[in-house]
Parts: C-alpha cells; sequence; structure tokens
C-alpha cells in the first residue's frame, strides 16, 4: 500500500494537533474538519473514517511528540509523581501527597485506557465523519458552558478553595509588593486531596473525547470545576492525566507506520511530529497561565461557532 500525504497537509495537521490536543477544543475534530472544509486532495488524503486509514495513524502518532513535550514542561513535576508511586510501592504505604497523587493518576486513567482499547477504531472511524464532528464540537462547547455554571453552584459549598493563589495575587497588589507565587508541589496539593470517586469521575469522562469533536482536556476540565476544582487545579490535573494516555495512544500506532501505512510518509510524520511536539509544549505554557485568572468560556463559544459554521460548510 503507498500511502499520500502532502507536505503542507502533514505540517498543517502535525502543528494543528499539537495545539488543539491541549486546548479545550478537540484535536481530532479539527484534523477531521479541517480536511472536509478545504476538500480537493485534503478530503481524500486525510479521512479518518476510511478502513486502515493511514491518516488516523499519523494524528494517533503524532501523540507521542505531544506526550513528549508535555514530559518536558512537567518534568518536575513527574519526577515527584513517579517517585512518589516507586516509594509507595516500595513502602507499601500512601501516605504523602506524591504518593497520593501517583496512585489517584493511576487509577483515573484506567477507565480511559480500556475504553480506547476496546472502542477507538470502532467508533472513530464510525463516528469521524465531517458532520457528526461539527455536532459534537457544538455539544463540547455546551459543556464547556455548562462547566462554569457548575462551577459557580459549587463554589459556595464543595469548591476547593485556591487559598494560595488567593493570597499571593492579593499580596502583590498591595503597595505593588510582589509575592513568589505558590511551587508545583503547592499546586498539587489540592489534587492530591481530591477524594478517589471524584479523580476517577475526572479521568472516566474522558472516555467521551473518543467521540471525533469531544475535547480530552475539555471534557475532564469540565468535570474538574463541576466537581468543585478550581481553575488551575482542574487544568493541571487534566494536562497530567492526558499525559499517560495520549502517550500510550501514540505508542499504539507506532506499528502501524512503521508498517505498510506508513509506507511514503515516514519523512512527513517526523517532521509533522516535530511541529506537534513544538505546538504542544507552546500551548501547555500558555494554558497553564490562562487558566489562572480565566475561564472555559471563549473556547466555549469557539466551539458553538466553529461547530455551527462547519456543519453549514461542509453541507455545501
Amino acid at each position: 500500500m503507498h500511502s499520500h500525504l502532502s507536505w503542507l497537509e502533514a505540517c498543517t495537521i502535525g502543528l494543528l494537533q499539537g495545539v488543539t490536543e491541549l486546548f479545550p477544543v478537540s484535536s481530532l475534530g479539527h484534523s477531521v474538519l479541517i480536511p472536509a472544509i478545504v476538500g480537493g486532495s485534503w478530503a481524500r488524503d486525510l479521512n479518518v473514517s476510511t478502513p486502515e486509514s493511514p491518516y488516523l495513524a499519523f494524528i494517533v502518532g503524532l501523540h507521542v511528540a505531544t506526550a513528549i513535550a508535555l514530559i518536558i514542561y512537567f518534568w518536575r513535576d513527574w519526577l515527584r509523581i513517579v517517585g512518589g508511586l516507586v516509594t509507595s510501592i516500595a513502602h507499601r504505604r500512601i501516605s504523602t501527597d506524591d504518593e497520593r497523587l501517583a496512585w489517584l493518576l493511576v487509577i483515573a486513567t484506567i477507565p480511559v485506557g480500556i475504553a480506547g482499547l476496546l472502542l477507538e477504531h470502532a467508533l472513530r472511524t464510525v463516528l469521524a465523519k465531517p458532520s457528526p464532528t461539527a455536532v459534537f464540537l457544538m455539544i463540547n462547547g455546551l459543556i464547556l458552558f455548562a462547566s462554569e455554571r457548575w462551577k459557580r453552584r459549587a463554589a459556595g459549598s464543595t469548591a476547593e478553595q485556591p487559598a494560595e493563589l488567593a493570597g499571593s495575587r492579593e499580596a502583590a497588589g498591595e503597595g505593588g509588593v510582589l509575592v513568589k507565587q505558590p511551587s508545583d508541589v503547592e499546586l498539587d496539593a489540592p489534587l492530591a486531596r481530591l477524594p478517589l470517586p471524584r479523580a476517577l469521575l475526572i479521568g472516566a469522562s474522558q472516555c467521551l473525547a473518543l467521540a471525533p469533536g469531544i475535547s480530552r482536556s475539555g471534557i475532564a476540565m469540565a468535570t474538574g470545576l463541576s466537581r468543585g476544582l478550581s481553575h488551575p487545579s482542574a487544568a493541571r490535573f487534566s494536562f497530567l492525566l492526558a499525559t499517560p494516555v495520549i502517550l500510550a495512544a501514540g505508542v499504539l500506532k507506532i506499528p502501524d507506520l512503521l508498517g505498510p501505512l506508513g509506507d511514503g510518509i515516514r519523512p512527513q510524520v517526523l517532521v509533522a511530529s516535530l511541529l506537534s511536539g513544538l505546538g504542544a509544549y507552546v500551548s501547555v505554557r500558555f494554558l497553564s497561565r490562562y487558566f489562572e485568572n480565566r475561564s472555559l468560556r471563549p473556547f466555549a463559544w469557539y466551539c458553538l461557532v466553529g461547530g455551527a459554521v462547519s456543519l453549514v460548510l461542509v453541507n455545501r
């Protein structure tokens, strides 16, 4: 089998995947809709729903680069978390924040891992068509809007209050004195105190992202907000959860790209992976700061409007 993927197509989708994987707007949704809207050879070459699609293997394979970018950005955190898992197993205990957070991430990843192995290929080839994807993108926008509403309702009772963030901002505004921002260890403390059922629910919500147009990071953040997390904590937890999931998804596709599906496109895959990794690193750096004091509403509007416009364009 000889696959077709031009350099322009590969570079565009590579950069797009890296950026949109972490933004709450669905990377797969964009990978389905953009080629359909452009049309021509793009619609033919970049069709996820084609059986044994080299394009599907290509975009999922890009996840390896995205995961590497996340590991690089959060390398200090992953050293602590992996260290916590090792000490927990070695000493048969769960006593520190790092040990507890490590196990919460492991357990919260299990549902989407199982669902991905059993359902990913079937759902993506059946649902990854332009019209359903545009509808799912609008649904994603509604979910983001709803999460902000749930967050306001939960604020008076179950919300995790980011006291360390609030204190730092207030102090910085008094007499212009700058106060050191809380460390990653302090930011992870509220996450480590999450009840197990709540962490498991946030992790399981990622299963909905098997439908193209539903964002993995968006649905995890929305669920976290509805369960009382602040925006910075919900974003951080979603990024930490995403790392093992998207790394595993990408690694599973590497054999496909090394086989017949990758014939003729491996150089494009390498360049696209580099762009994907760079896009992901810039995105997580931006979003980690963005969610310190901003909401999901701009992304919700983007999904609603973008989904509606896409639905019209792909059905012309």
